[in-house]
């Protein structure tokens, strides 16, 4: 299966229904004649089920079951897995391969085979591992260390896929002496023995540390175990290497050496969190590490206008940023499968680690990935939700004239269903209530309202739970409805039609940002730093937070004002991994920081949902159409 089938069948499994071959073919960069062959491929492969792909006047739409069978199949024999397969066969090799034979044997010529070595060198990249040529033979150098680094990064490309099962990541690191049922069985029995000794290790962490451990198992099996060191290790070291022994033994039916029992030790007390500090748990807090999260987190709330500089927050940080470093030095880095979505659901809850991750890394001098950056981003969200449960609370009103006290009634059971979210501010029990004076998000009432409108809700006098489904429905529109009110404000604020370009043609990212920067720098909102920090945060991390849309900025709030410059691209544009057809560049001034979570969080939400993006594309010709159509998508 192409490279482009594999990006497709991944494009229909993620859409939840009908998706048009415009769409898929923008999000592919080809045309929709090329998504109709890739189908009609995909299709013929998936016999004797040939509607994997199922289409219709709507466009098309995956048979999940039989799309998802076929990608698992097709796994087997992708490019990928005989690029992971050859990178196995140098690394079992002491004498290297001949080039030649393993064509023959693959039933492939010889220049896909030295194609494949070309993606071989980029593989290890940065891994320690090297390629060493001499004729036909290729032999693969580098330390044991460097070489299970190398084998975590097969099987981590795996799991970016979905792969989360032990087959999946037996398969991928060619752990071909250990049993895939051996991984499950192996993770439940260490998160069980960390929570005995007081550690909490999270799910992503625990796959992390059970593939290490079965890399090395399987390796010791095949002569390669690691050399002990002449350092004393420590109490909380003995502890985890005696788990970590006999928990191997047991479900991989491997004796680990001391060399091997104290490097995955340490390894594992990089993922670990110490949960209450009993039995010599307790972490020590390295002073320099949190004097660097306290800046990076004040600085941070500073320039977002964020509630996380709280003391309980900065610790429990700084101690995930001493791990992250420790990692960083042993180049023993976590993935994390919710990057993607966690950069398309919660923009702004990432761009805040962004800065985080930046300020901490400068302070450090410790590079850090985008996946490390998701795990500030899940530490900075959980801060932030209590902070948003306030700032999303809805007024109302109650209407329930009656017998005795059913307001009382109703009121209790409104703060037992829907909790702190709606607070009732007014209660009126007369039959002629002055609807007019009633100023609330909502009003509840169980007589019926002279004019209903979007706010109101007409109950029964003992509400049901279809009643509570309705009130929690209208006040989701509600806070909806606020929020992108507030969108419309600015927008008509910060946008203008010299800013506006379509088509927007570009080869990629960096030309794209010169492109849109050049009517900001005309008039003098920003300058070339401005743009050359744009450059450098995108390098960090891309900005492309959905599937078609990228919001370059800069993290420095420099510009003289704050505005937006917009441009479209008729088909799409090459962005990062991926491609998108709007890209907002956004510049903001330090003045008017608070309109950065409004425009960059809630523009993001309006134009990832498909419908109202393909609106904007389809009738938003010109900037004046474009502003029209994008404020009656926010007004819904």
């Amino acid at each position: 299966m192409s490279k482009r089938q594999e990006q497709l069948i991944q494009l229909l499994l993620r859409e939840p229904g009908w998706i048009t071959a415009g769409s898929l073919a923008d999000l592919l960069g080809v045309t929709p004649r090329s998504v109709r062959s890739y189908i009609a491929q995909i299709n013929a492969r998936a016999e004797p089920d040939p509607h994997a792909v199922e289409s219709g006047p709507l466009g098309y739409r995956a048979d999940r079951a039989a799309l998802a069978a076929l990608r698992s199949e097709s796994a087997r024999t992708s490019t990928r897995d005989r690029l992971h397969g050859l990178v196995h066969e140098l690394m079992e090799a002491r004498n290297g391969v001949d080039l030649r034979r393993t064509a023959e044997r693959l039933y492939v010529s010889e220049a896909t085979v030295e194609a494949d070595l070309v993606r071989v060198r980029e593989l290890i990249s940065g891994t320690g591992v090297t390629v060493q040529r001499s004729g036909s033979r290729a032999l693969l150098t580098g330390d044991e260390l460097a070489q299970r680094r190398l084998v975590s990064k097969l099987a981590h490309d795996e799991m970016e896929r979905g792969s989360f099962d032990g087959e999946g990541l037996r398969r991928a690191a060619g752990l071909g002496s250990l049993e895939a049922e051996s991984f499950g069985p192996f993770k439940r029995a260490l998160a069980a023995q960390l929570a005995e000794q007081g550690y909490y290790v999270n799910e992503f962490a625990s796959t992390d540390v059970v593939l290490h451990v079965a890399i090395a198992a399987d390796r010791v099996s095949h002569g390669h175990p690691l050399e002990g060191t002449h350092l004393e290790p420590s109490a909380q070291q003995q502890r985890l290497a005696g788990v970590i022994g006999a928990l191997s033994s047991e479900h991989f039916g491997v004796s680990l050496g001391q060399g091997d029992l104290q490097h995955l030790a340490s390894l594992v007390l990089t993922r670990v969190v110490a949960s209450d500090g009993s039995a010599g748990t307790e972490v020590p807090l390295d002073a320099e590490v949190e004097r660097a999260v306290i800046r990076a987190v004040g600085h941070a709330a500073e320039e977002y206008l964020v509630d996380i500089a709280h003391a309980d927050f900065i610790r429990r940080l700084s101690l995930h940023v001493q791990n992250l470093v420790h990692r960083a030095r042993e180049q023993a880095w976590s993935r994390n499968p919710l990057t993607k979505s966690l950069k398309a659901t919660y923009p702004m809850i990432f761009q805040v680690a962004v800065s985080i991750a930046s300020d901490i890394a400068e302070q450090l001098n410790v590079s850090i990935r985008e996946d490390e950056i998701a795990y500030i981003a899940m530490h900075v969200g959980g801060r932030l939700e209590r902070s948003r449960r306030a700032e999303t609370a809805l007024t109302a009103t109650i209407v329930c004239p009656g017998y005795y006290e059913l307001h009382d009634l109703l009121r209790s059971r409104l703060d037992e269903s829907l909790g702190p979210g709606i607070e009732v501010t007014a209660v009126e029990t007369r039959v002629d209530p002055d609807w007019s004076a009633m100023t609330t998000d909502l009003v509840l009432t169980t007589i019926e309202p002279p004019v209903p409108d979007e706010r109101t809700v007409q109950l029964a006098p003992f509400v049901t739970e279809a009643d509570m489904a309705r009130i929690a429905a209208v006040a989701s529109k509600r806070r909806r409805a606020r929020r992108l009110t507030r969108l419309r404000g600015e927008l008509e604020r910060y946008l203008s039609p010299e800013a506006f370009i379509r088509p927007l043609r570009a080869k990629d990212e960096e030309d794209a940002i010169h492109q849109l920067s050049a009517p900001l720098i005309a008039r003098g909102i920003i300058d070339e730093d401005y743009v050359r920090g744009t450059i450098e945060r995108e390098r960090l991390s891309s900005t492309a937070f959905t599937e078609s849309l990228a919001v370059p900025h800069a993290l420095s709030m420099t510009a003289r004002r704050t505005a937006l410059s917009i441009g479209i691209a008729e088909g799409s544009i090459r962005w990062g991994e991926g491609r998108i057809q709007v890209v907002a560049l956004a510049a903001f001034s330090e003045s008017e920081r608070d309109a950065f979570q409004t425009i960059f969080e809630q523009l993001v939400e309006v134009l990832s949902e498909r419908e109202s993006l393909q609106r904007l594309l389809r009738r938003g010709t010109d900037f004046g159409r474009f502003l029209d159509e994008l404020v009656a998508v926010v007004d819904g």
